[in-house]
C-alpha cells in the first residue's frame, strides 16, 4: 500500500462505517510531522497544520474510516471534591512545577509520574490509578463544551 499523506483530519466523516484504529501515544499526536500503520497495514505520514486528537477520522475510503485512536496511559485521579482553595492551590501547583494536567467535572487528572505522586503526597491528597485515554490541556466544565489549551499552550514572557 502507498504512503498516505494527511494534511487534516475530515471535518464531516461518515460516521457509519466501519473504523480501522490508527493507535498512537499522545507524544506522537502532539506533533504534527509523524508516520504510523493502522490496524489493517495501511500507512499514513502526517504533515498537519495542528495536531490530532483521539477519536479523529483522518482519512475515508468508500468502505471504512482511519480513526485515530490514543493508547491509553498510567494516570492519578483526584476527586474534585476538595475546597475551592485547596483545588486551585493543587493546579497551580501541577502548573508550577509545569506538570500536564487535564479535567473532567468531577476530578483532575495527571500522567502518573514520580513528581506528580511527590506532590500529592506532600500535599496529603488521595488519588486513584486509572489507565485512560490522557487529554493534557482539556479542562472540562459543568454544562459547557470542554476547553482544550493543548500542547502547544504557552504562557506570555
Amino acid at each position: 500500500m502507498a504512503l498516505i499523506v494527511i494534511p487534516a483530519p475530515l471535518s464531516e466523516p461518515q460516521a457509519t462505517l466501519p473504523v480501522v484504529a490508527i493507535k498512537a501515544d499522545r507524544h506522537d499526536l502532539a506533533r504534527r510531522r509523524w508516520r504510523a500503520v493502522a490496524e489493517d497495514g495501511q500507512e499514513f505520514g502526517f504533515d498537519l497544520t495542528k495536531p490530532v486528537r483521539h477519536g479523529q477520522t483522518v482519512y475515508a475510503t468508500p468502505t471504512q474510516r482511519y480513526v485515530i485512536q490514543q493508547h491509553p496511559e498510567p494516570t492519578l485521579v483526584v476527586a474534585l471534591q476538595l475546597a475551592p482553595a485547596t483545588a486551585v492551590g493543587l493546579g497551580w501547583a501541577f502548573g508550577n512545577l509545569h506538570l500536564e494536567a487535564s479535567s473532567e467535572p468531577s476530578c483532575m487528572v495527571v500522567p502518573d509520574t514520580t513528581a506528580a505522586r511527590q506532590l500529592l503526597a506532600r500535599l496529603e491528597i488521595s488519588f486513584t490509578e486509572e489507565v485512560r485515554v490522557f487529554r493534557p490541556g482539556h479542562f472540562a466544565r459543568v454544562q459547557q463544551p470542554p476547553h482544550e489549551l493543548g500542547p502547544s499552550h504557552q504562557h506570555a514572557g
